[in-house]
């Protein structure tokens, strides 16, 4: 059994969330995209919906490792939060789906969208409310 469970503050933070900036890289070229997501705590992962032919799905399908941000906008130095992730794209299965329709049922309607799951293998989370700068780091 698996005890290196997300912090409560990540988890937390990414579950008052709903929009990541993912950030992908085919040769040497890179690409960022926003998503909607849903998280699934207990397999650390995100869910997204998201067309084959995208440009980000493209350089996903030559590799698949991802880097991706969640953040509160604030131009106040000291309400500064957000938390920065590595991880790794693969297609979920079916009852992802029905988890990610469930929060969006308006996926529903869109053509062309296959389910995803970002599988975390890190996160960097900082919240300057706990003190300038403060950072806590989570490894799979």
């Amino acid at each position: 059994m698996k005890t290196n469970k997300i912090p409560k503050i990540m988890s937390e933070f990414i579950g008052e969330h709903h929009v990541l900036a993912m950030a992908t890289i085919q040769g040497d070229m890179s690409f960022s995209c926003s998503l909607f997501y849903s998280f699934i705590e207990e397999e650390e992962c995100f869910i997204f919906a998201s067309d084959e032919e995208t440009e980000h799905m493209q350089n996903i399908m030559q590799n698949p490792d991802v880097s991706a941000a969640i953040h509160f906008e604030t131009k106040e130095i000291e309400h500064i939060k957000g938390i920065q992730v590595k991880g790794m794209v693969e297609k979920a299965e079916a009852r992802h789906e029905h988890l990610y329709l469930k929060e969006y049922p308006y996926a529903a309607d869109v053509k062309n969208k296959s389910m995803w799951k970002l599988k975390i293998t890190e996160l960097k989370y900082t919240d300057n409310n706990l003190g300038f700068g403060q950072k806590e780091i989570w490894k799979y």
